[in-house]
């Protein structure tokens, strides 16, 4: 017997055979609008990265600090990268945004984008410094980096100040948009691989169905041929029975002349004997077509009655076959109709 799968084992199934990337179940378009608005509203750079590290987003915010100085130079570009692998792997390890200082002295965070339960990306940003800078540090900084320490600072003294607390909210928000953003497209990508997969089921199934309504309309059409040979039948065994009483009429009177000429015979004393035996003979033969006129309107009688109750027994078949068959065809117009409701429900979707 043929088990059907509950709902969550269903989707189980489903989820399992299901390969997706970031840029599947988020609109890039949406999430760069989101991240430039974020960004201008806050003060903070950002930029959207796949679980490789890839950037998906172009830069939002990015200071001139870190954007020309930094990532500007081979050394700075090293320790800029280096930082947003320590950010991304922080919050990949802790399933949280993390918020942490790179090695070019700016705060920074790493937010993750979890999709059902998977990191399938980050949000990367900051850019920001927590109190007003040490010009030493940062004069260090440019040295280390080989950028010229006055431009250094110049570009420094641009970039915004912002409290940990207020860079730990931004981050914590990020993470809670681009994860609820990320999982409404994986339900939505969900539920579009479950269209296709309802549609394609409920095709085989009307295609099943048309071969059953097929199926049906040629029982149906037996059926009928098969009543109406039972018919042809009764009338052939009602002309039978006409036939065996001409037949029983003539034993009668068959009997009668032998019964006449037995008479005959005896008044005609020797001279008649020949004669009757030849009448007692006709009589004998008389009473046996008699008999097996008894017999065979008992065979009659018998097959009539088969043929009566095959006929209704053939009539009953009949009307339930005309019932399966409009059943059927009911059955598939409400699959059809369902599958009206899937293709619609799948433009919806996209």
């Amino acid at each position: 017997m043929y088990r059907f799968d509950t709902t969550d084992q269903a989707i189980s199934k489903l989820e399992d055979s299901i390969s997706f990337e970031l840029k599947d179940v988020i609109n890039l378009e949406f999430l760069q609008r989101f991240l430039d608005a974020f960004g201008g509203a806050v003060g903070v750079a950002g930029l959207g990265t796949d679980k490789e590290g890839t950037p998906i987003t172009n830069p939002t915010n990015f200071t001139d600090f870190c954007m020309n100085l930094n990532r500007g130079c081979e050394k700075g570009l090293a320790r800029c990268k280096k930082s947003d692998a320590f950010g991304g792997a922080e919050s990949a390890r802790t399933g949280k945004p993390a918020v942490y200082f790179c090695e070019n002295g700016l705060m920074d965070f790493g937010a993750p984008i979890i999709v059902n339960g998977q990191q399938m990306g980050s949000i990367l940003g900051g850019q920001v410094l927590a109190d007003q800078p040490d010009p030493d540090k940062f004069i260090q900084i440019a040295k280390n980096i080989g950028v010229d320490p006055d431009e250094y600072l110049e570009a420094l003294a641009k970039v915004p100040i912002l409290p940990e607390s207020q860079i730990k909210a931004a981050a914590d928000l990020l993470y809670i948009v681009a994860t609820e953003i990320s999982n409404m497209g994986y339900e939505k990508l969900l539920l579009s691989k479950m269209f296709h997969t309802l549609d394609d089921h409920i095709q085989e199934a009307m295609a099943t169905l048309e071969e059953l309504t097929a199926s049906a309309s040629d029982v149906t059409e037996n059926q009928i041929k098969l009543t109406s040979e039972i018919q042809t039948v009764s009338h052939v065994s009602e002309q039978i029975d006409d036939v065996i009483g001409s037949i029983s009429v003539i034993a009668n009177q068959t009997k009668m002349l032998g019964l006449n000429a037995t008479i005959e015979a005896a008044r005609a004393k020797e001279a008649g004997l020949g004669f009757g035996v030849v009448a007692r003979e006709i009589q004998k033969l008389s009473e046996r077509s008699n008999e097996t006129v008894t017999k065979v309107k008992s065979f009659t009688s018998q097959i009539k009655n088969s043929v009566d109750h095959t006929n209704a027994m053939g009539n009953a078949t009949l009307n339930v076959t005309k019932e399966q068959e409009l059943a059927i065809r009911r059955i598939a117009e409400m699959l059809g109709a369902i599958t009206d409701m899937t293709h619609d429900l799948s433009q919806i979707l996209k």
